[in-house]
């Protein structure tokens, strides 16, 4: 049984390292949104939403590169400032995501701010990530495999 369960783990440890790094990222966004609402918060004002993932956006793109590049793809790409700047952009879209959902839910629909934030735009946003980290950012080219 063991065997098997290393097996499985030596076959999706690009998955299980991301899914450990994303939850790393994850809590310290959470931990900068709830600065953020704590400094930010002022009742019934979409901008302080919009602020406050653009503040989450900034710290996570920050923490979240070198982990991703170092744990989960094991980049060699020696232009780091371009796989950067792609890693960047990638999560620009994913922040324009956020906002959208954090919008919708909270200011629209007035559901909870970290049943919203944990439970629907987190999850979208980390699948979202890996597709873009996987196949576009920190993509292995053919003679790398």
């Amino acid at each position: 049984m063991f065997k098997k369960i290393k097996e499985l783990m030596i076959k999706y440890r690009e998955l299980i390292v991301y899914v450990i790094v994303g939850f790393m990222v994850t809590f310290f966004c959470w931990g900068v949104a709830g600065i953020g609402k704590l400094f930010l918060d002022v009742e019934g004002s979409s901008f302080q939403n919009f602020l406050n993932n653009t503040l989450n956006w900034i710290a996570g793109v920050s923490f979240a590169y070198p982990l991703n590049r170092k744990w989960v793809f094991k980049s060699t790409n020696p232009q780091i400032l371009k796989e950067f700047l792609g890693f960047a952009s990638s999560r620009l879209s994913t922040w324009v995501l956020d906002v959208v959902i954090m919008w919708l839910t909270v200011n629209i629909f007035h559901w909870n701010f970290w049943i919203s934030k944990i439970f629907i735009s987190s999850v979208l946003v980390m699948v979202v990530n890996y597709i873009f980290s996987k196949f576009l950012i920190f993509r292995k080219k053919k003679q790398e495999n």
